[in-house]
């Protein structure tokens, strides 16, 4: 079966919403409170968030870093802003649309840019870290973490295989293709390198535990709130609920039927500029 090249993925819809209840504490939270601890010892004065998504990150900054330091949270989806708006954050912050590769912002306005699992998104990543260096001012950080492989993310490899299994004819690729498909940390390098950061980027890799109480958590989670969902239901909308039934079922038989604990893995990476 042949079909149109892949869209930018889509967060809308009921989206954010089960992907803020569901995916941010089963993968995001560990690596949000580990990118805030790594700024709360900087000197900052002001903070730029890329691809906030539902402010996992930007609820952790609010907390870890001192109430004078400004954060301006930003993301290209505006039902992902509205989301994160609507939870809020333990001190003000400001929201706001933005699009990576033409950040509307001033030369050298912050000490800092953050992206928590954003930059997998962006179509021109070298065109986006050169935005990045041109906010950033001299001496400011640019911190971010990547997903590692696909096969180091145990609920992730699980489910892609599962669908794969359930659309043999097309199987559904984005889990792999774009938030696992930026691993390559000689691309990374490169890619910093040519937005035109000259320094060498500290990258590490950071293993943590995805919990949840069931295998359905997960399944939900994935199956429907990413973009997963839109390529499921691209192929047969009426087949979504029996998609993430075989995803619940096949995690089940791999982690257990009650409580389930599964490998996670990252590269957070640090450049200066």
């Amino acid at each position: 079966m042949s079909r149109a090249p892949a869209q930018a993925p889509v967060f809308a819809g009921s989206i954010p919403q089960i992907y803020d209840k569901y995916l941010v504490p089963l993968i995001f939270e560990p690596y949000a409170v580990d990118l805030g601890q790594r700024l709360v010892s900087l000197p900052l004065t002001n903070v730029l968030e890329l691809a906030c998504g539902t402010g996992a990150v930007t609820r952790r900054l609010a907390m870890a870093l001192p109430e004078n330091v400004f954060i301006i949270a930003t993301d290209l989806s505006q039902p992902m802003l509205d989301h994160a708006a609507a939870v809020g954050t333990s001190r003000p912050v400001e929201w706001r649309q933005a699009d990576a590769l033409q950040l509307p912002f001033d030369k050298a306005s912050f000490d800092a840019v953050v992206c928590q699992f954003g930059v997998m998104f962006f179509p021109d990543r070298a065109r986006a870290y050169a935005e990045v260096r041109r906010v950033l001012r001299s001496g400011g950080v640019f911190l971010f973490n990547v997903w590692d492989r696909i096969e180091e993310n145990e609920f992730t490899h699980v489910i892609h295989q599962t669908l794969a299994g359930v659309f043999p004819d097309d199987p559904p690729s984005f889990i792999a293709r774009v938030p696992h498909g930026y691993h390559d940390t000689a691309t990374i390098r490169r890619d910093l390198s040519s937005g035109g950061f000259s320094e060498q980027p500290v990258i590490q890799t950071v293993t943590a535990r995805s919990r949840a109480a069931s295998a359905r958590i997960p399944a939900m989670a994935f199956c429907q709130g990413t973009p997963i969902r839109n390529e499921i239901e691209a192929r047969d909308p009426a087949r979504l609920e029996a998609a993430t039934d075989a995803a619940a079922i096949a995690l089940a038989a791999r982690f257990g039927r009650a409580a389930v604990d599964g490998k996670i893995q990252a590269h957070v990476v640090g450049v200066g500029a």
